[in-house]
């Protein structure tokens, strides 16, 4: 695996590069990084996958544009396949990356041969009910250190909901108040939950490349109706449940690798292979 900075604006960008063949463009989702997408991509070096860390998240820099945005990360995806030199690609991700993908499907469909929405947080609408524990966690970070921002967060009613109904979601949240950056942190929280795809139900309807959506239960940041409603609306799109992050981890990321990669097997032998 090669690691190569992108310089863009006034941000250095951090974009992970390996494997081999066609590339797959796999994101992350908010707040994550290069290592949760390895943790959930098929292993071996069958594929070309490339990662950009987003704008203030993993070792990529913030800059000082804002506020951040989908359609920020999605341009930065696309310069970053310039500057290596690709032009048509599997475009993937979990959760703020799905977002990112079906922005760029819809956007860009002459560079997009496939799509993979994992874990969808978004439909059409711009801040999702969904997305608000994010924006509330963006909130006390801007009023308090983050210790007492924590433990406010994490005496309010939305985490006391969350602790019964996902876990696993108030888990990730609580982790946003160990980083060494509130005020940045606050920024990126506030600007994504605040944000969506920007893209409209009758775009989602007119995409026509093959797309893999999966989804699972005991998640309220990313509803599994959700899921099943992006399948259902997307051509030929292929739904998939797999088993709960929160309750059922190893199989989950087992059975998240094994319908992926039966998906870009398909993808990419008719790429490599035309008939």
């Amino acid at each position: 695996m090669s690691t190569t900075t992108l310089i863009r604006d006034d941000v250095k960008l951090n974009l992970l590069d390996s494997g081999s063949g066609f590339p797959v463009v796999f994101q992350h989702g908010l707040g994550g990084d290069e290592a949760q997408v390895a943790g959930n991509f098929p292993d071996g070096p069958a594929y070309r996958r490339l990662t950009l860390e987003c704008r203030a998240q993993g070792m990529s820099e913030p800059g000082n544009a804002r506020p951040f945005s989908i359609s920020m990360f999605a341009a930065d995806i696309l310069a970053a396949c310039d500057a290596r030199g690709i032009n048509r690609f599997v475009a993937g991700g979990i959760s703020m990356g799905a977002a990112i993908a079906l922005h760029l499907a819809v956007y860009h469909p002459e560079r997009i041969v496939g799509l993979v929405l994992a874990r969808p947080a978004w439909l059409f609408d711009p801040a999702p009910t969904n997305m608000r524990p994010f924006s509330e966690v963006a909130a006390v970070l801007k009023t308090a250190s983050s210790d007492m921002a924590r433990e406010d967060f994490a005496e309010s009613a939305t985490a006391r909901d969350l602790a019964l109904v996902a876990p696993d979601n108030l888990a990730s949240l609580l982790k946003f108040f160990d980083r060494s950056d509130p005020a940045i942190t606050s920024d990126l929280l506030g600007g994504i939950a605040n944000d969506g795809p920007n893209v409209a139900r009758h775009q989602a309807a007119a995409i026509n490349i093959p797309a893999l959506v999966i989804g699972h239960e005991i998640d309220y940041v990313h509803p599994i109706a959700y899921a099943r409603e992006l399948a259902s609306l997307i051509p030929g799109a292929k739904f998939v449940e797999i088993a709960p992050k929160a309750t059922q981890k190893p199989l989950h990321v087992a059975q998240f690798r094994h319908a992926l990669d039966t998906f870009l097997q398909h993808i990419l032998a008719s790429e490599e292979h035309p008939s």
